[in-house]
């Protein structure tokens, strides 16, 4: 059973969060709401049971919150905090349905007994559903949601629970007996949205007639409660699987989670079912078991060093082509690691597509485009695309790359920006005039000319300076050795290197880290 605590006096709702021991008695604390708009937004996916709320609020009130909540769900239980002041106001809203008042003055203990009036109220209530609730398939789903899906104890005895879910109970009791969680989708019918949905719900028929089970359809899958015979329910179900696709024209995806010997442990198997359901399309798999996923550690997390550079010179280049090669190589070698993992490789293209931003904003700062950038994302989040991953990739590194090339066409081209973003890609290799020229498309000693004519700066000063400006940035961020970061600048030569890197800056590079304050 889950409570809500809204006030927005910080010290009230901190204090009411530890002062009490909130899961001795039972009940899981969500994170304390600031205001009554939070708390509303919050109600959908959090569901508390009962709402501990300040009576006076800035925006809505708590009375405008208790009202609000017990509109989109009745049963909730909603204890108003009040000061002495506010006790006409209390009056009203036990009148209107709030489940009962505290003092803000309240010691602990009287805290404690009403929310346990609350919690035995909500307990009456549970206890009190009906033979004839359970036949309507609403509340059944309802339920089975609840209990399989949420985990979550519906407060229903054996008795309803079997009428609930009569196939799953026929043989209780037999030492044999296992259960699992199948979560299944399809796809084929090519039509848009109302296809999809009929398509499921010709699934969801056929399983029924060919198979014991109990099953409640989501969003874009099945949930199916059945038996199985002990071995993988993958590996059981197979041929039933395949005579739907071969019935309705069309292809499933099934993941399996574990057996369980108890229908009050199909929450666990559907736990792993889901695990199990998120490498749909990660693996040349069809119909997937928890058992061939469970051990992967995860594979390759970020994208390296040499790997970017090469991306970065392919964005520069802007060649859609060498892109879409470099993406499909790239994600195709995860997909090929037998320790990938669903995460690991979420996190992998998040570092690609960050890598990418940051060379966004590096480029057209150094060049001196202005404009905004795309905001660069806090975290990656691919939901139903990571079915395709490369092309998610794919289709986020073309827009950053359209993004720069579409910002250096508008107005008049300046051979010198271009010029500028190659110097700045290509930082850890010999830049010299003749490539960069070739590049721009102009003859070098044009480009010369101009170059120092805009930048005040020679050429080669300038790459020079852009060289010390990154390797103060990796002195500074990174723990590497100078012999390395001197690698990465495009410097064989560590003494060379080091003498630059005075010259530009006054210090050596183990000076400048050691008055960085970089820890290193």
């Amino acid at each position: 059973m889950r409570i809500m605590i809204v006030d927005d006096e910080i010290i009230i709702r901190t204090g009411l969060a530890h002062v009490i021991k909130w899961s001795e008695l039972g009940l899981t604390l969500l994170e304390p709401a600031d205001s009554a708009e939070e708390a509303l937004g919050r109600l959908e996916k959090e569901r508390p049971n009962i709402i501990l709320t300040d009576i006076r609020m800035a925006g809505k009130s708590g009375l405008e919150l208790a009202e609000e909540a017990k509109r989109l769900y009745p049963d909730m239980e909603i204890i108003i905090l009040s000061g002495y002041d506010d006790f006409v106001y209390t009056q009203q809203a036990i009148r209107q349905g709030v489940s009962d008042y505290l003092l803000k003055t309240s010691r602990p203990e009287e805290i404690i007994k009403t929310v346990l009036k609350a919690v035995q109220r909500i307990e009456e209530k549970r206890a009190d559903v009906s033979r004839s609730m359970f036949q309507n398939k609403e509340a059944r789903n309802r339920l089975f949601e609840s209990w399989i899906v949420e985990g979550e104890n519906t407060g229903a005895n054996a008795e309803q629970i079997g009428i609930l879910l009569p196939r799953l109970f026929e043989r209780s009791g037999q030492p044999d007996r296992k259960l699992l969680i199948l979560l299944i989708s399809a796809e084929g019918w090519n039509e848009p949205v109302a296809s999809e949905r009929l398509l499921l719900f010709a699934v969801e028929n056929m399983i029924h007639d060919l198979i014991r089970c109990e099953t409640v359809s989501q969003k874009k899958r099945i949930v199916v409660a059945i038996e199985t015979a002990g071995e993988p329910g993958i590996r059981y179900y197979r041929p039933v699987l395949e005579k739907i696709e071969q019935l309705l024209k069309c292809r499933l995806f099934a993941a399996a989670g574990i057996s369980v010997d108890d229908p009050a442990k199909l929450h666990e198997s559907y736990q792993t079912a889901d695990y199990t359901f998120g490498y749909k399309g990660l693996l040349d798999l069809q119909f997937c078991d928890y058992s061939q996923v469970e051990h992967r550690k995860g594979g390759k997390p970020v994208c390296g060093y040499k790997d970017e550079l090469k991306l970065f010179a392919i964005l520069l280049a802007d060649e859609p082509l060498s892109l879409k090669e470099w993406v499909d190589g790239f994600v195709g070698g995860q997909l090929r690691d037998q320790q990938m993992t669903r995460q690991s490789l979420e996190s992998f293209i998040s570092s690609v597509v960050l890598a990418a931003f940051r060379w966004l904003e590096r480029v057209r700062g150094v060049s001196g485009e202005g404009g905004d950038t795309p905001k660069q994302p806090e975290e990656i989040k691919l939901g139903l695309s990571m079915d395709h991953p490369a092309e998610e990739l794919f289709r986020q590194l073309y827009a950053i790359m359209k993004h720069y090339h579409n910002s250096m066409s508008a107005g008049q081209p300046s051979h010198v920006k271009r010029t500028i973003a190659y110097i700045e890609t290509h930082l850890e290799g010999d830049v010299g005039l003749q490539q960069t020229a070739r590049y721009v498309h102009v003859h070098p000693g044009h480009l010369s000319e101009i170059f120092k004519k805009e930048t005040g700066m020679t050429f080669g000063d300038y790459v020079t300076r852009q060289k010390m400006r990154r390797a103060m940035d990796l002195l500074a961020e990174s723990p590497a050795k100078v012999s390395e970061i001197a690698l990465r600048v495009g410097y064989e030569d560590v003494k060379y290197f080091t003498q630059l890197f005075k010259k530009q800056t006054g210090q050596t590079p183990r000076e400048f880290r050691e008055n960085s304050g970089s820890g290193f």
